[in-house]
């Protein structure tokens, strides 16, 4: 069976976002973008929010980014190689290859997906996240935790719900940020 795995940029108060929707404060550099190119070859299907989906759909639709280096290259070919599914209510059409549209979230459809997998697959967007992290579908979190307080915002983790994690790995950059490799207990 696939794993899903959870992979988010946060700041170091637990926001994906801060109150004006931004997520500028993250500086990317060579090194953390290598590790998220390496986690994303290994991955088949994406499952993303509206937000998320339309901001990464730029590797697909923007041939300049790839065009800048090597390293977006090599990323934008590996976001391209994997199926996307994205939860909306309103998008109409994807705007890249491999993508279909699911109006709602639906658990055993994705316990299915995830059982019938022959590769990883990754879900991103807090509160699509927040959901499989709720109904017990993700079996792996990767936190990558920037050294910023953005004092508010969108949380990266589900509010009102309480999940025991077991720390599987952690990994320090040079930029000072920290991934955390995380696993709810009892999955």
């Amino acid at each position: 069976m696939a794993k899903l795995i959870y992979v988010n940029n946060m700041s170091l108060d637990g926001y994906v976002e801060d109150e004006r929707g931004e997520f500028a404060w993250l500086p990317m550099d060579d090194e953390v973008f290598v590790l998220y190119t390496d986690l994303l070859r290994s991955v088949g299907t994406f499952l993303y929010g509206r937000r998320l989906y339309e901001a990464m759909a730029v590797w697909e639709t923007d041939a300049a980014l790839a065009a800048q280096s090597d390293l977006m290259a090599d990323f934008a070919s590996v976001w391209q190689a994997a199926s996307k599914v994205v939860y909306s209510t309103t998008l109409t059409e994807a705007s890249t290859a491999d993508t279909r549209i699911e109006r709602r979230f639906d658990p055993a459809a994705v316990a299915e997906l995830k059982a019938t997998a022959s590769s990883d697959l990754t879900i991103g967007g807090a509160h699509l996240a927040a959901q499989a992290l709720q109904a017990g579908l993700v079996d792996e979190c990767r936190l990558l935790v920037w050294p910023v307080v953005v004092g508010g915002g969108k949380p990266g983790l589900p509010t009102g719900t309480r999940i025991v994690f077991e720390l599987l790995d952690q990994r320090r950059f040079g930029n000072g940020v920290v991934q955390l490799r995380y696993r709810p207990r009892g999955q």
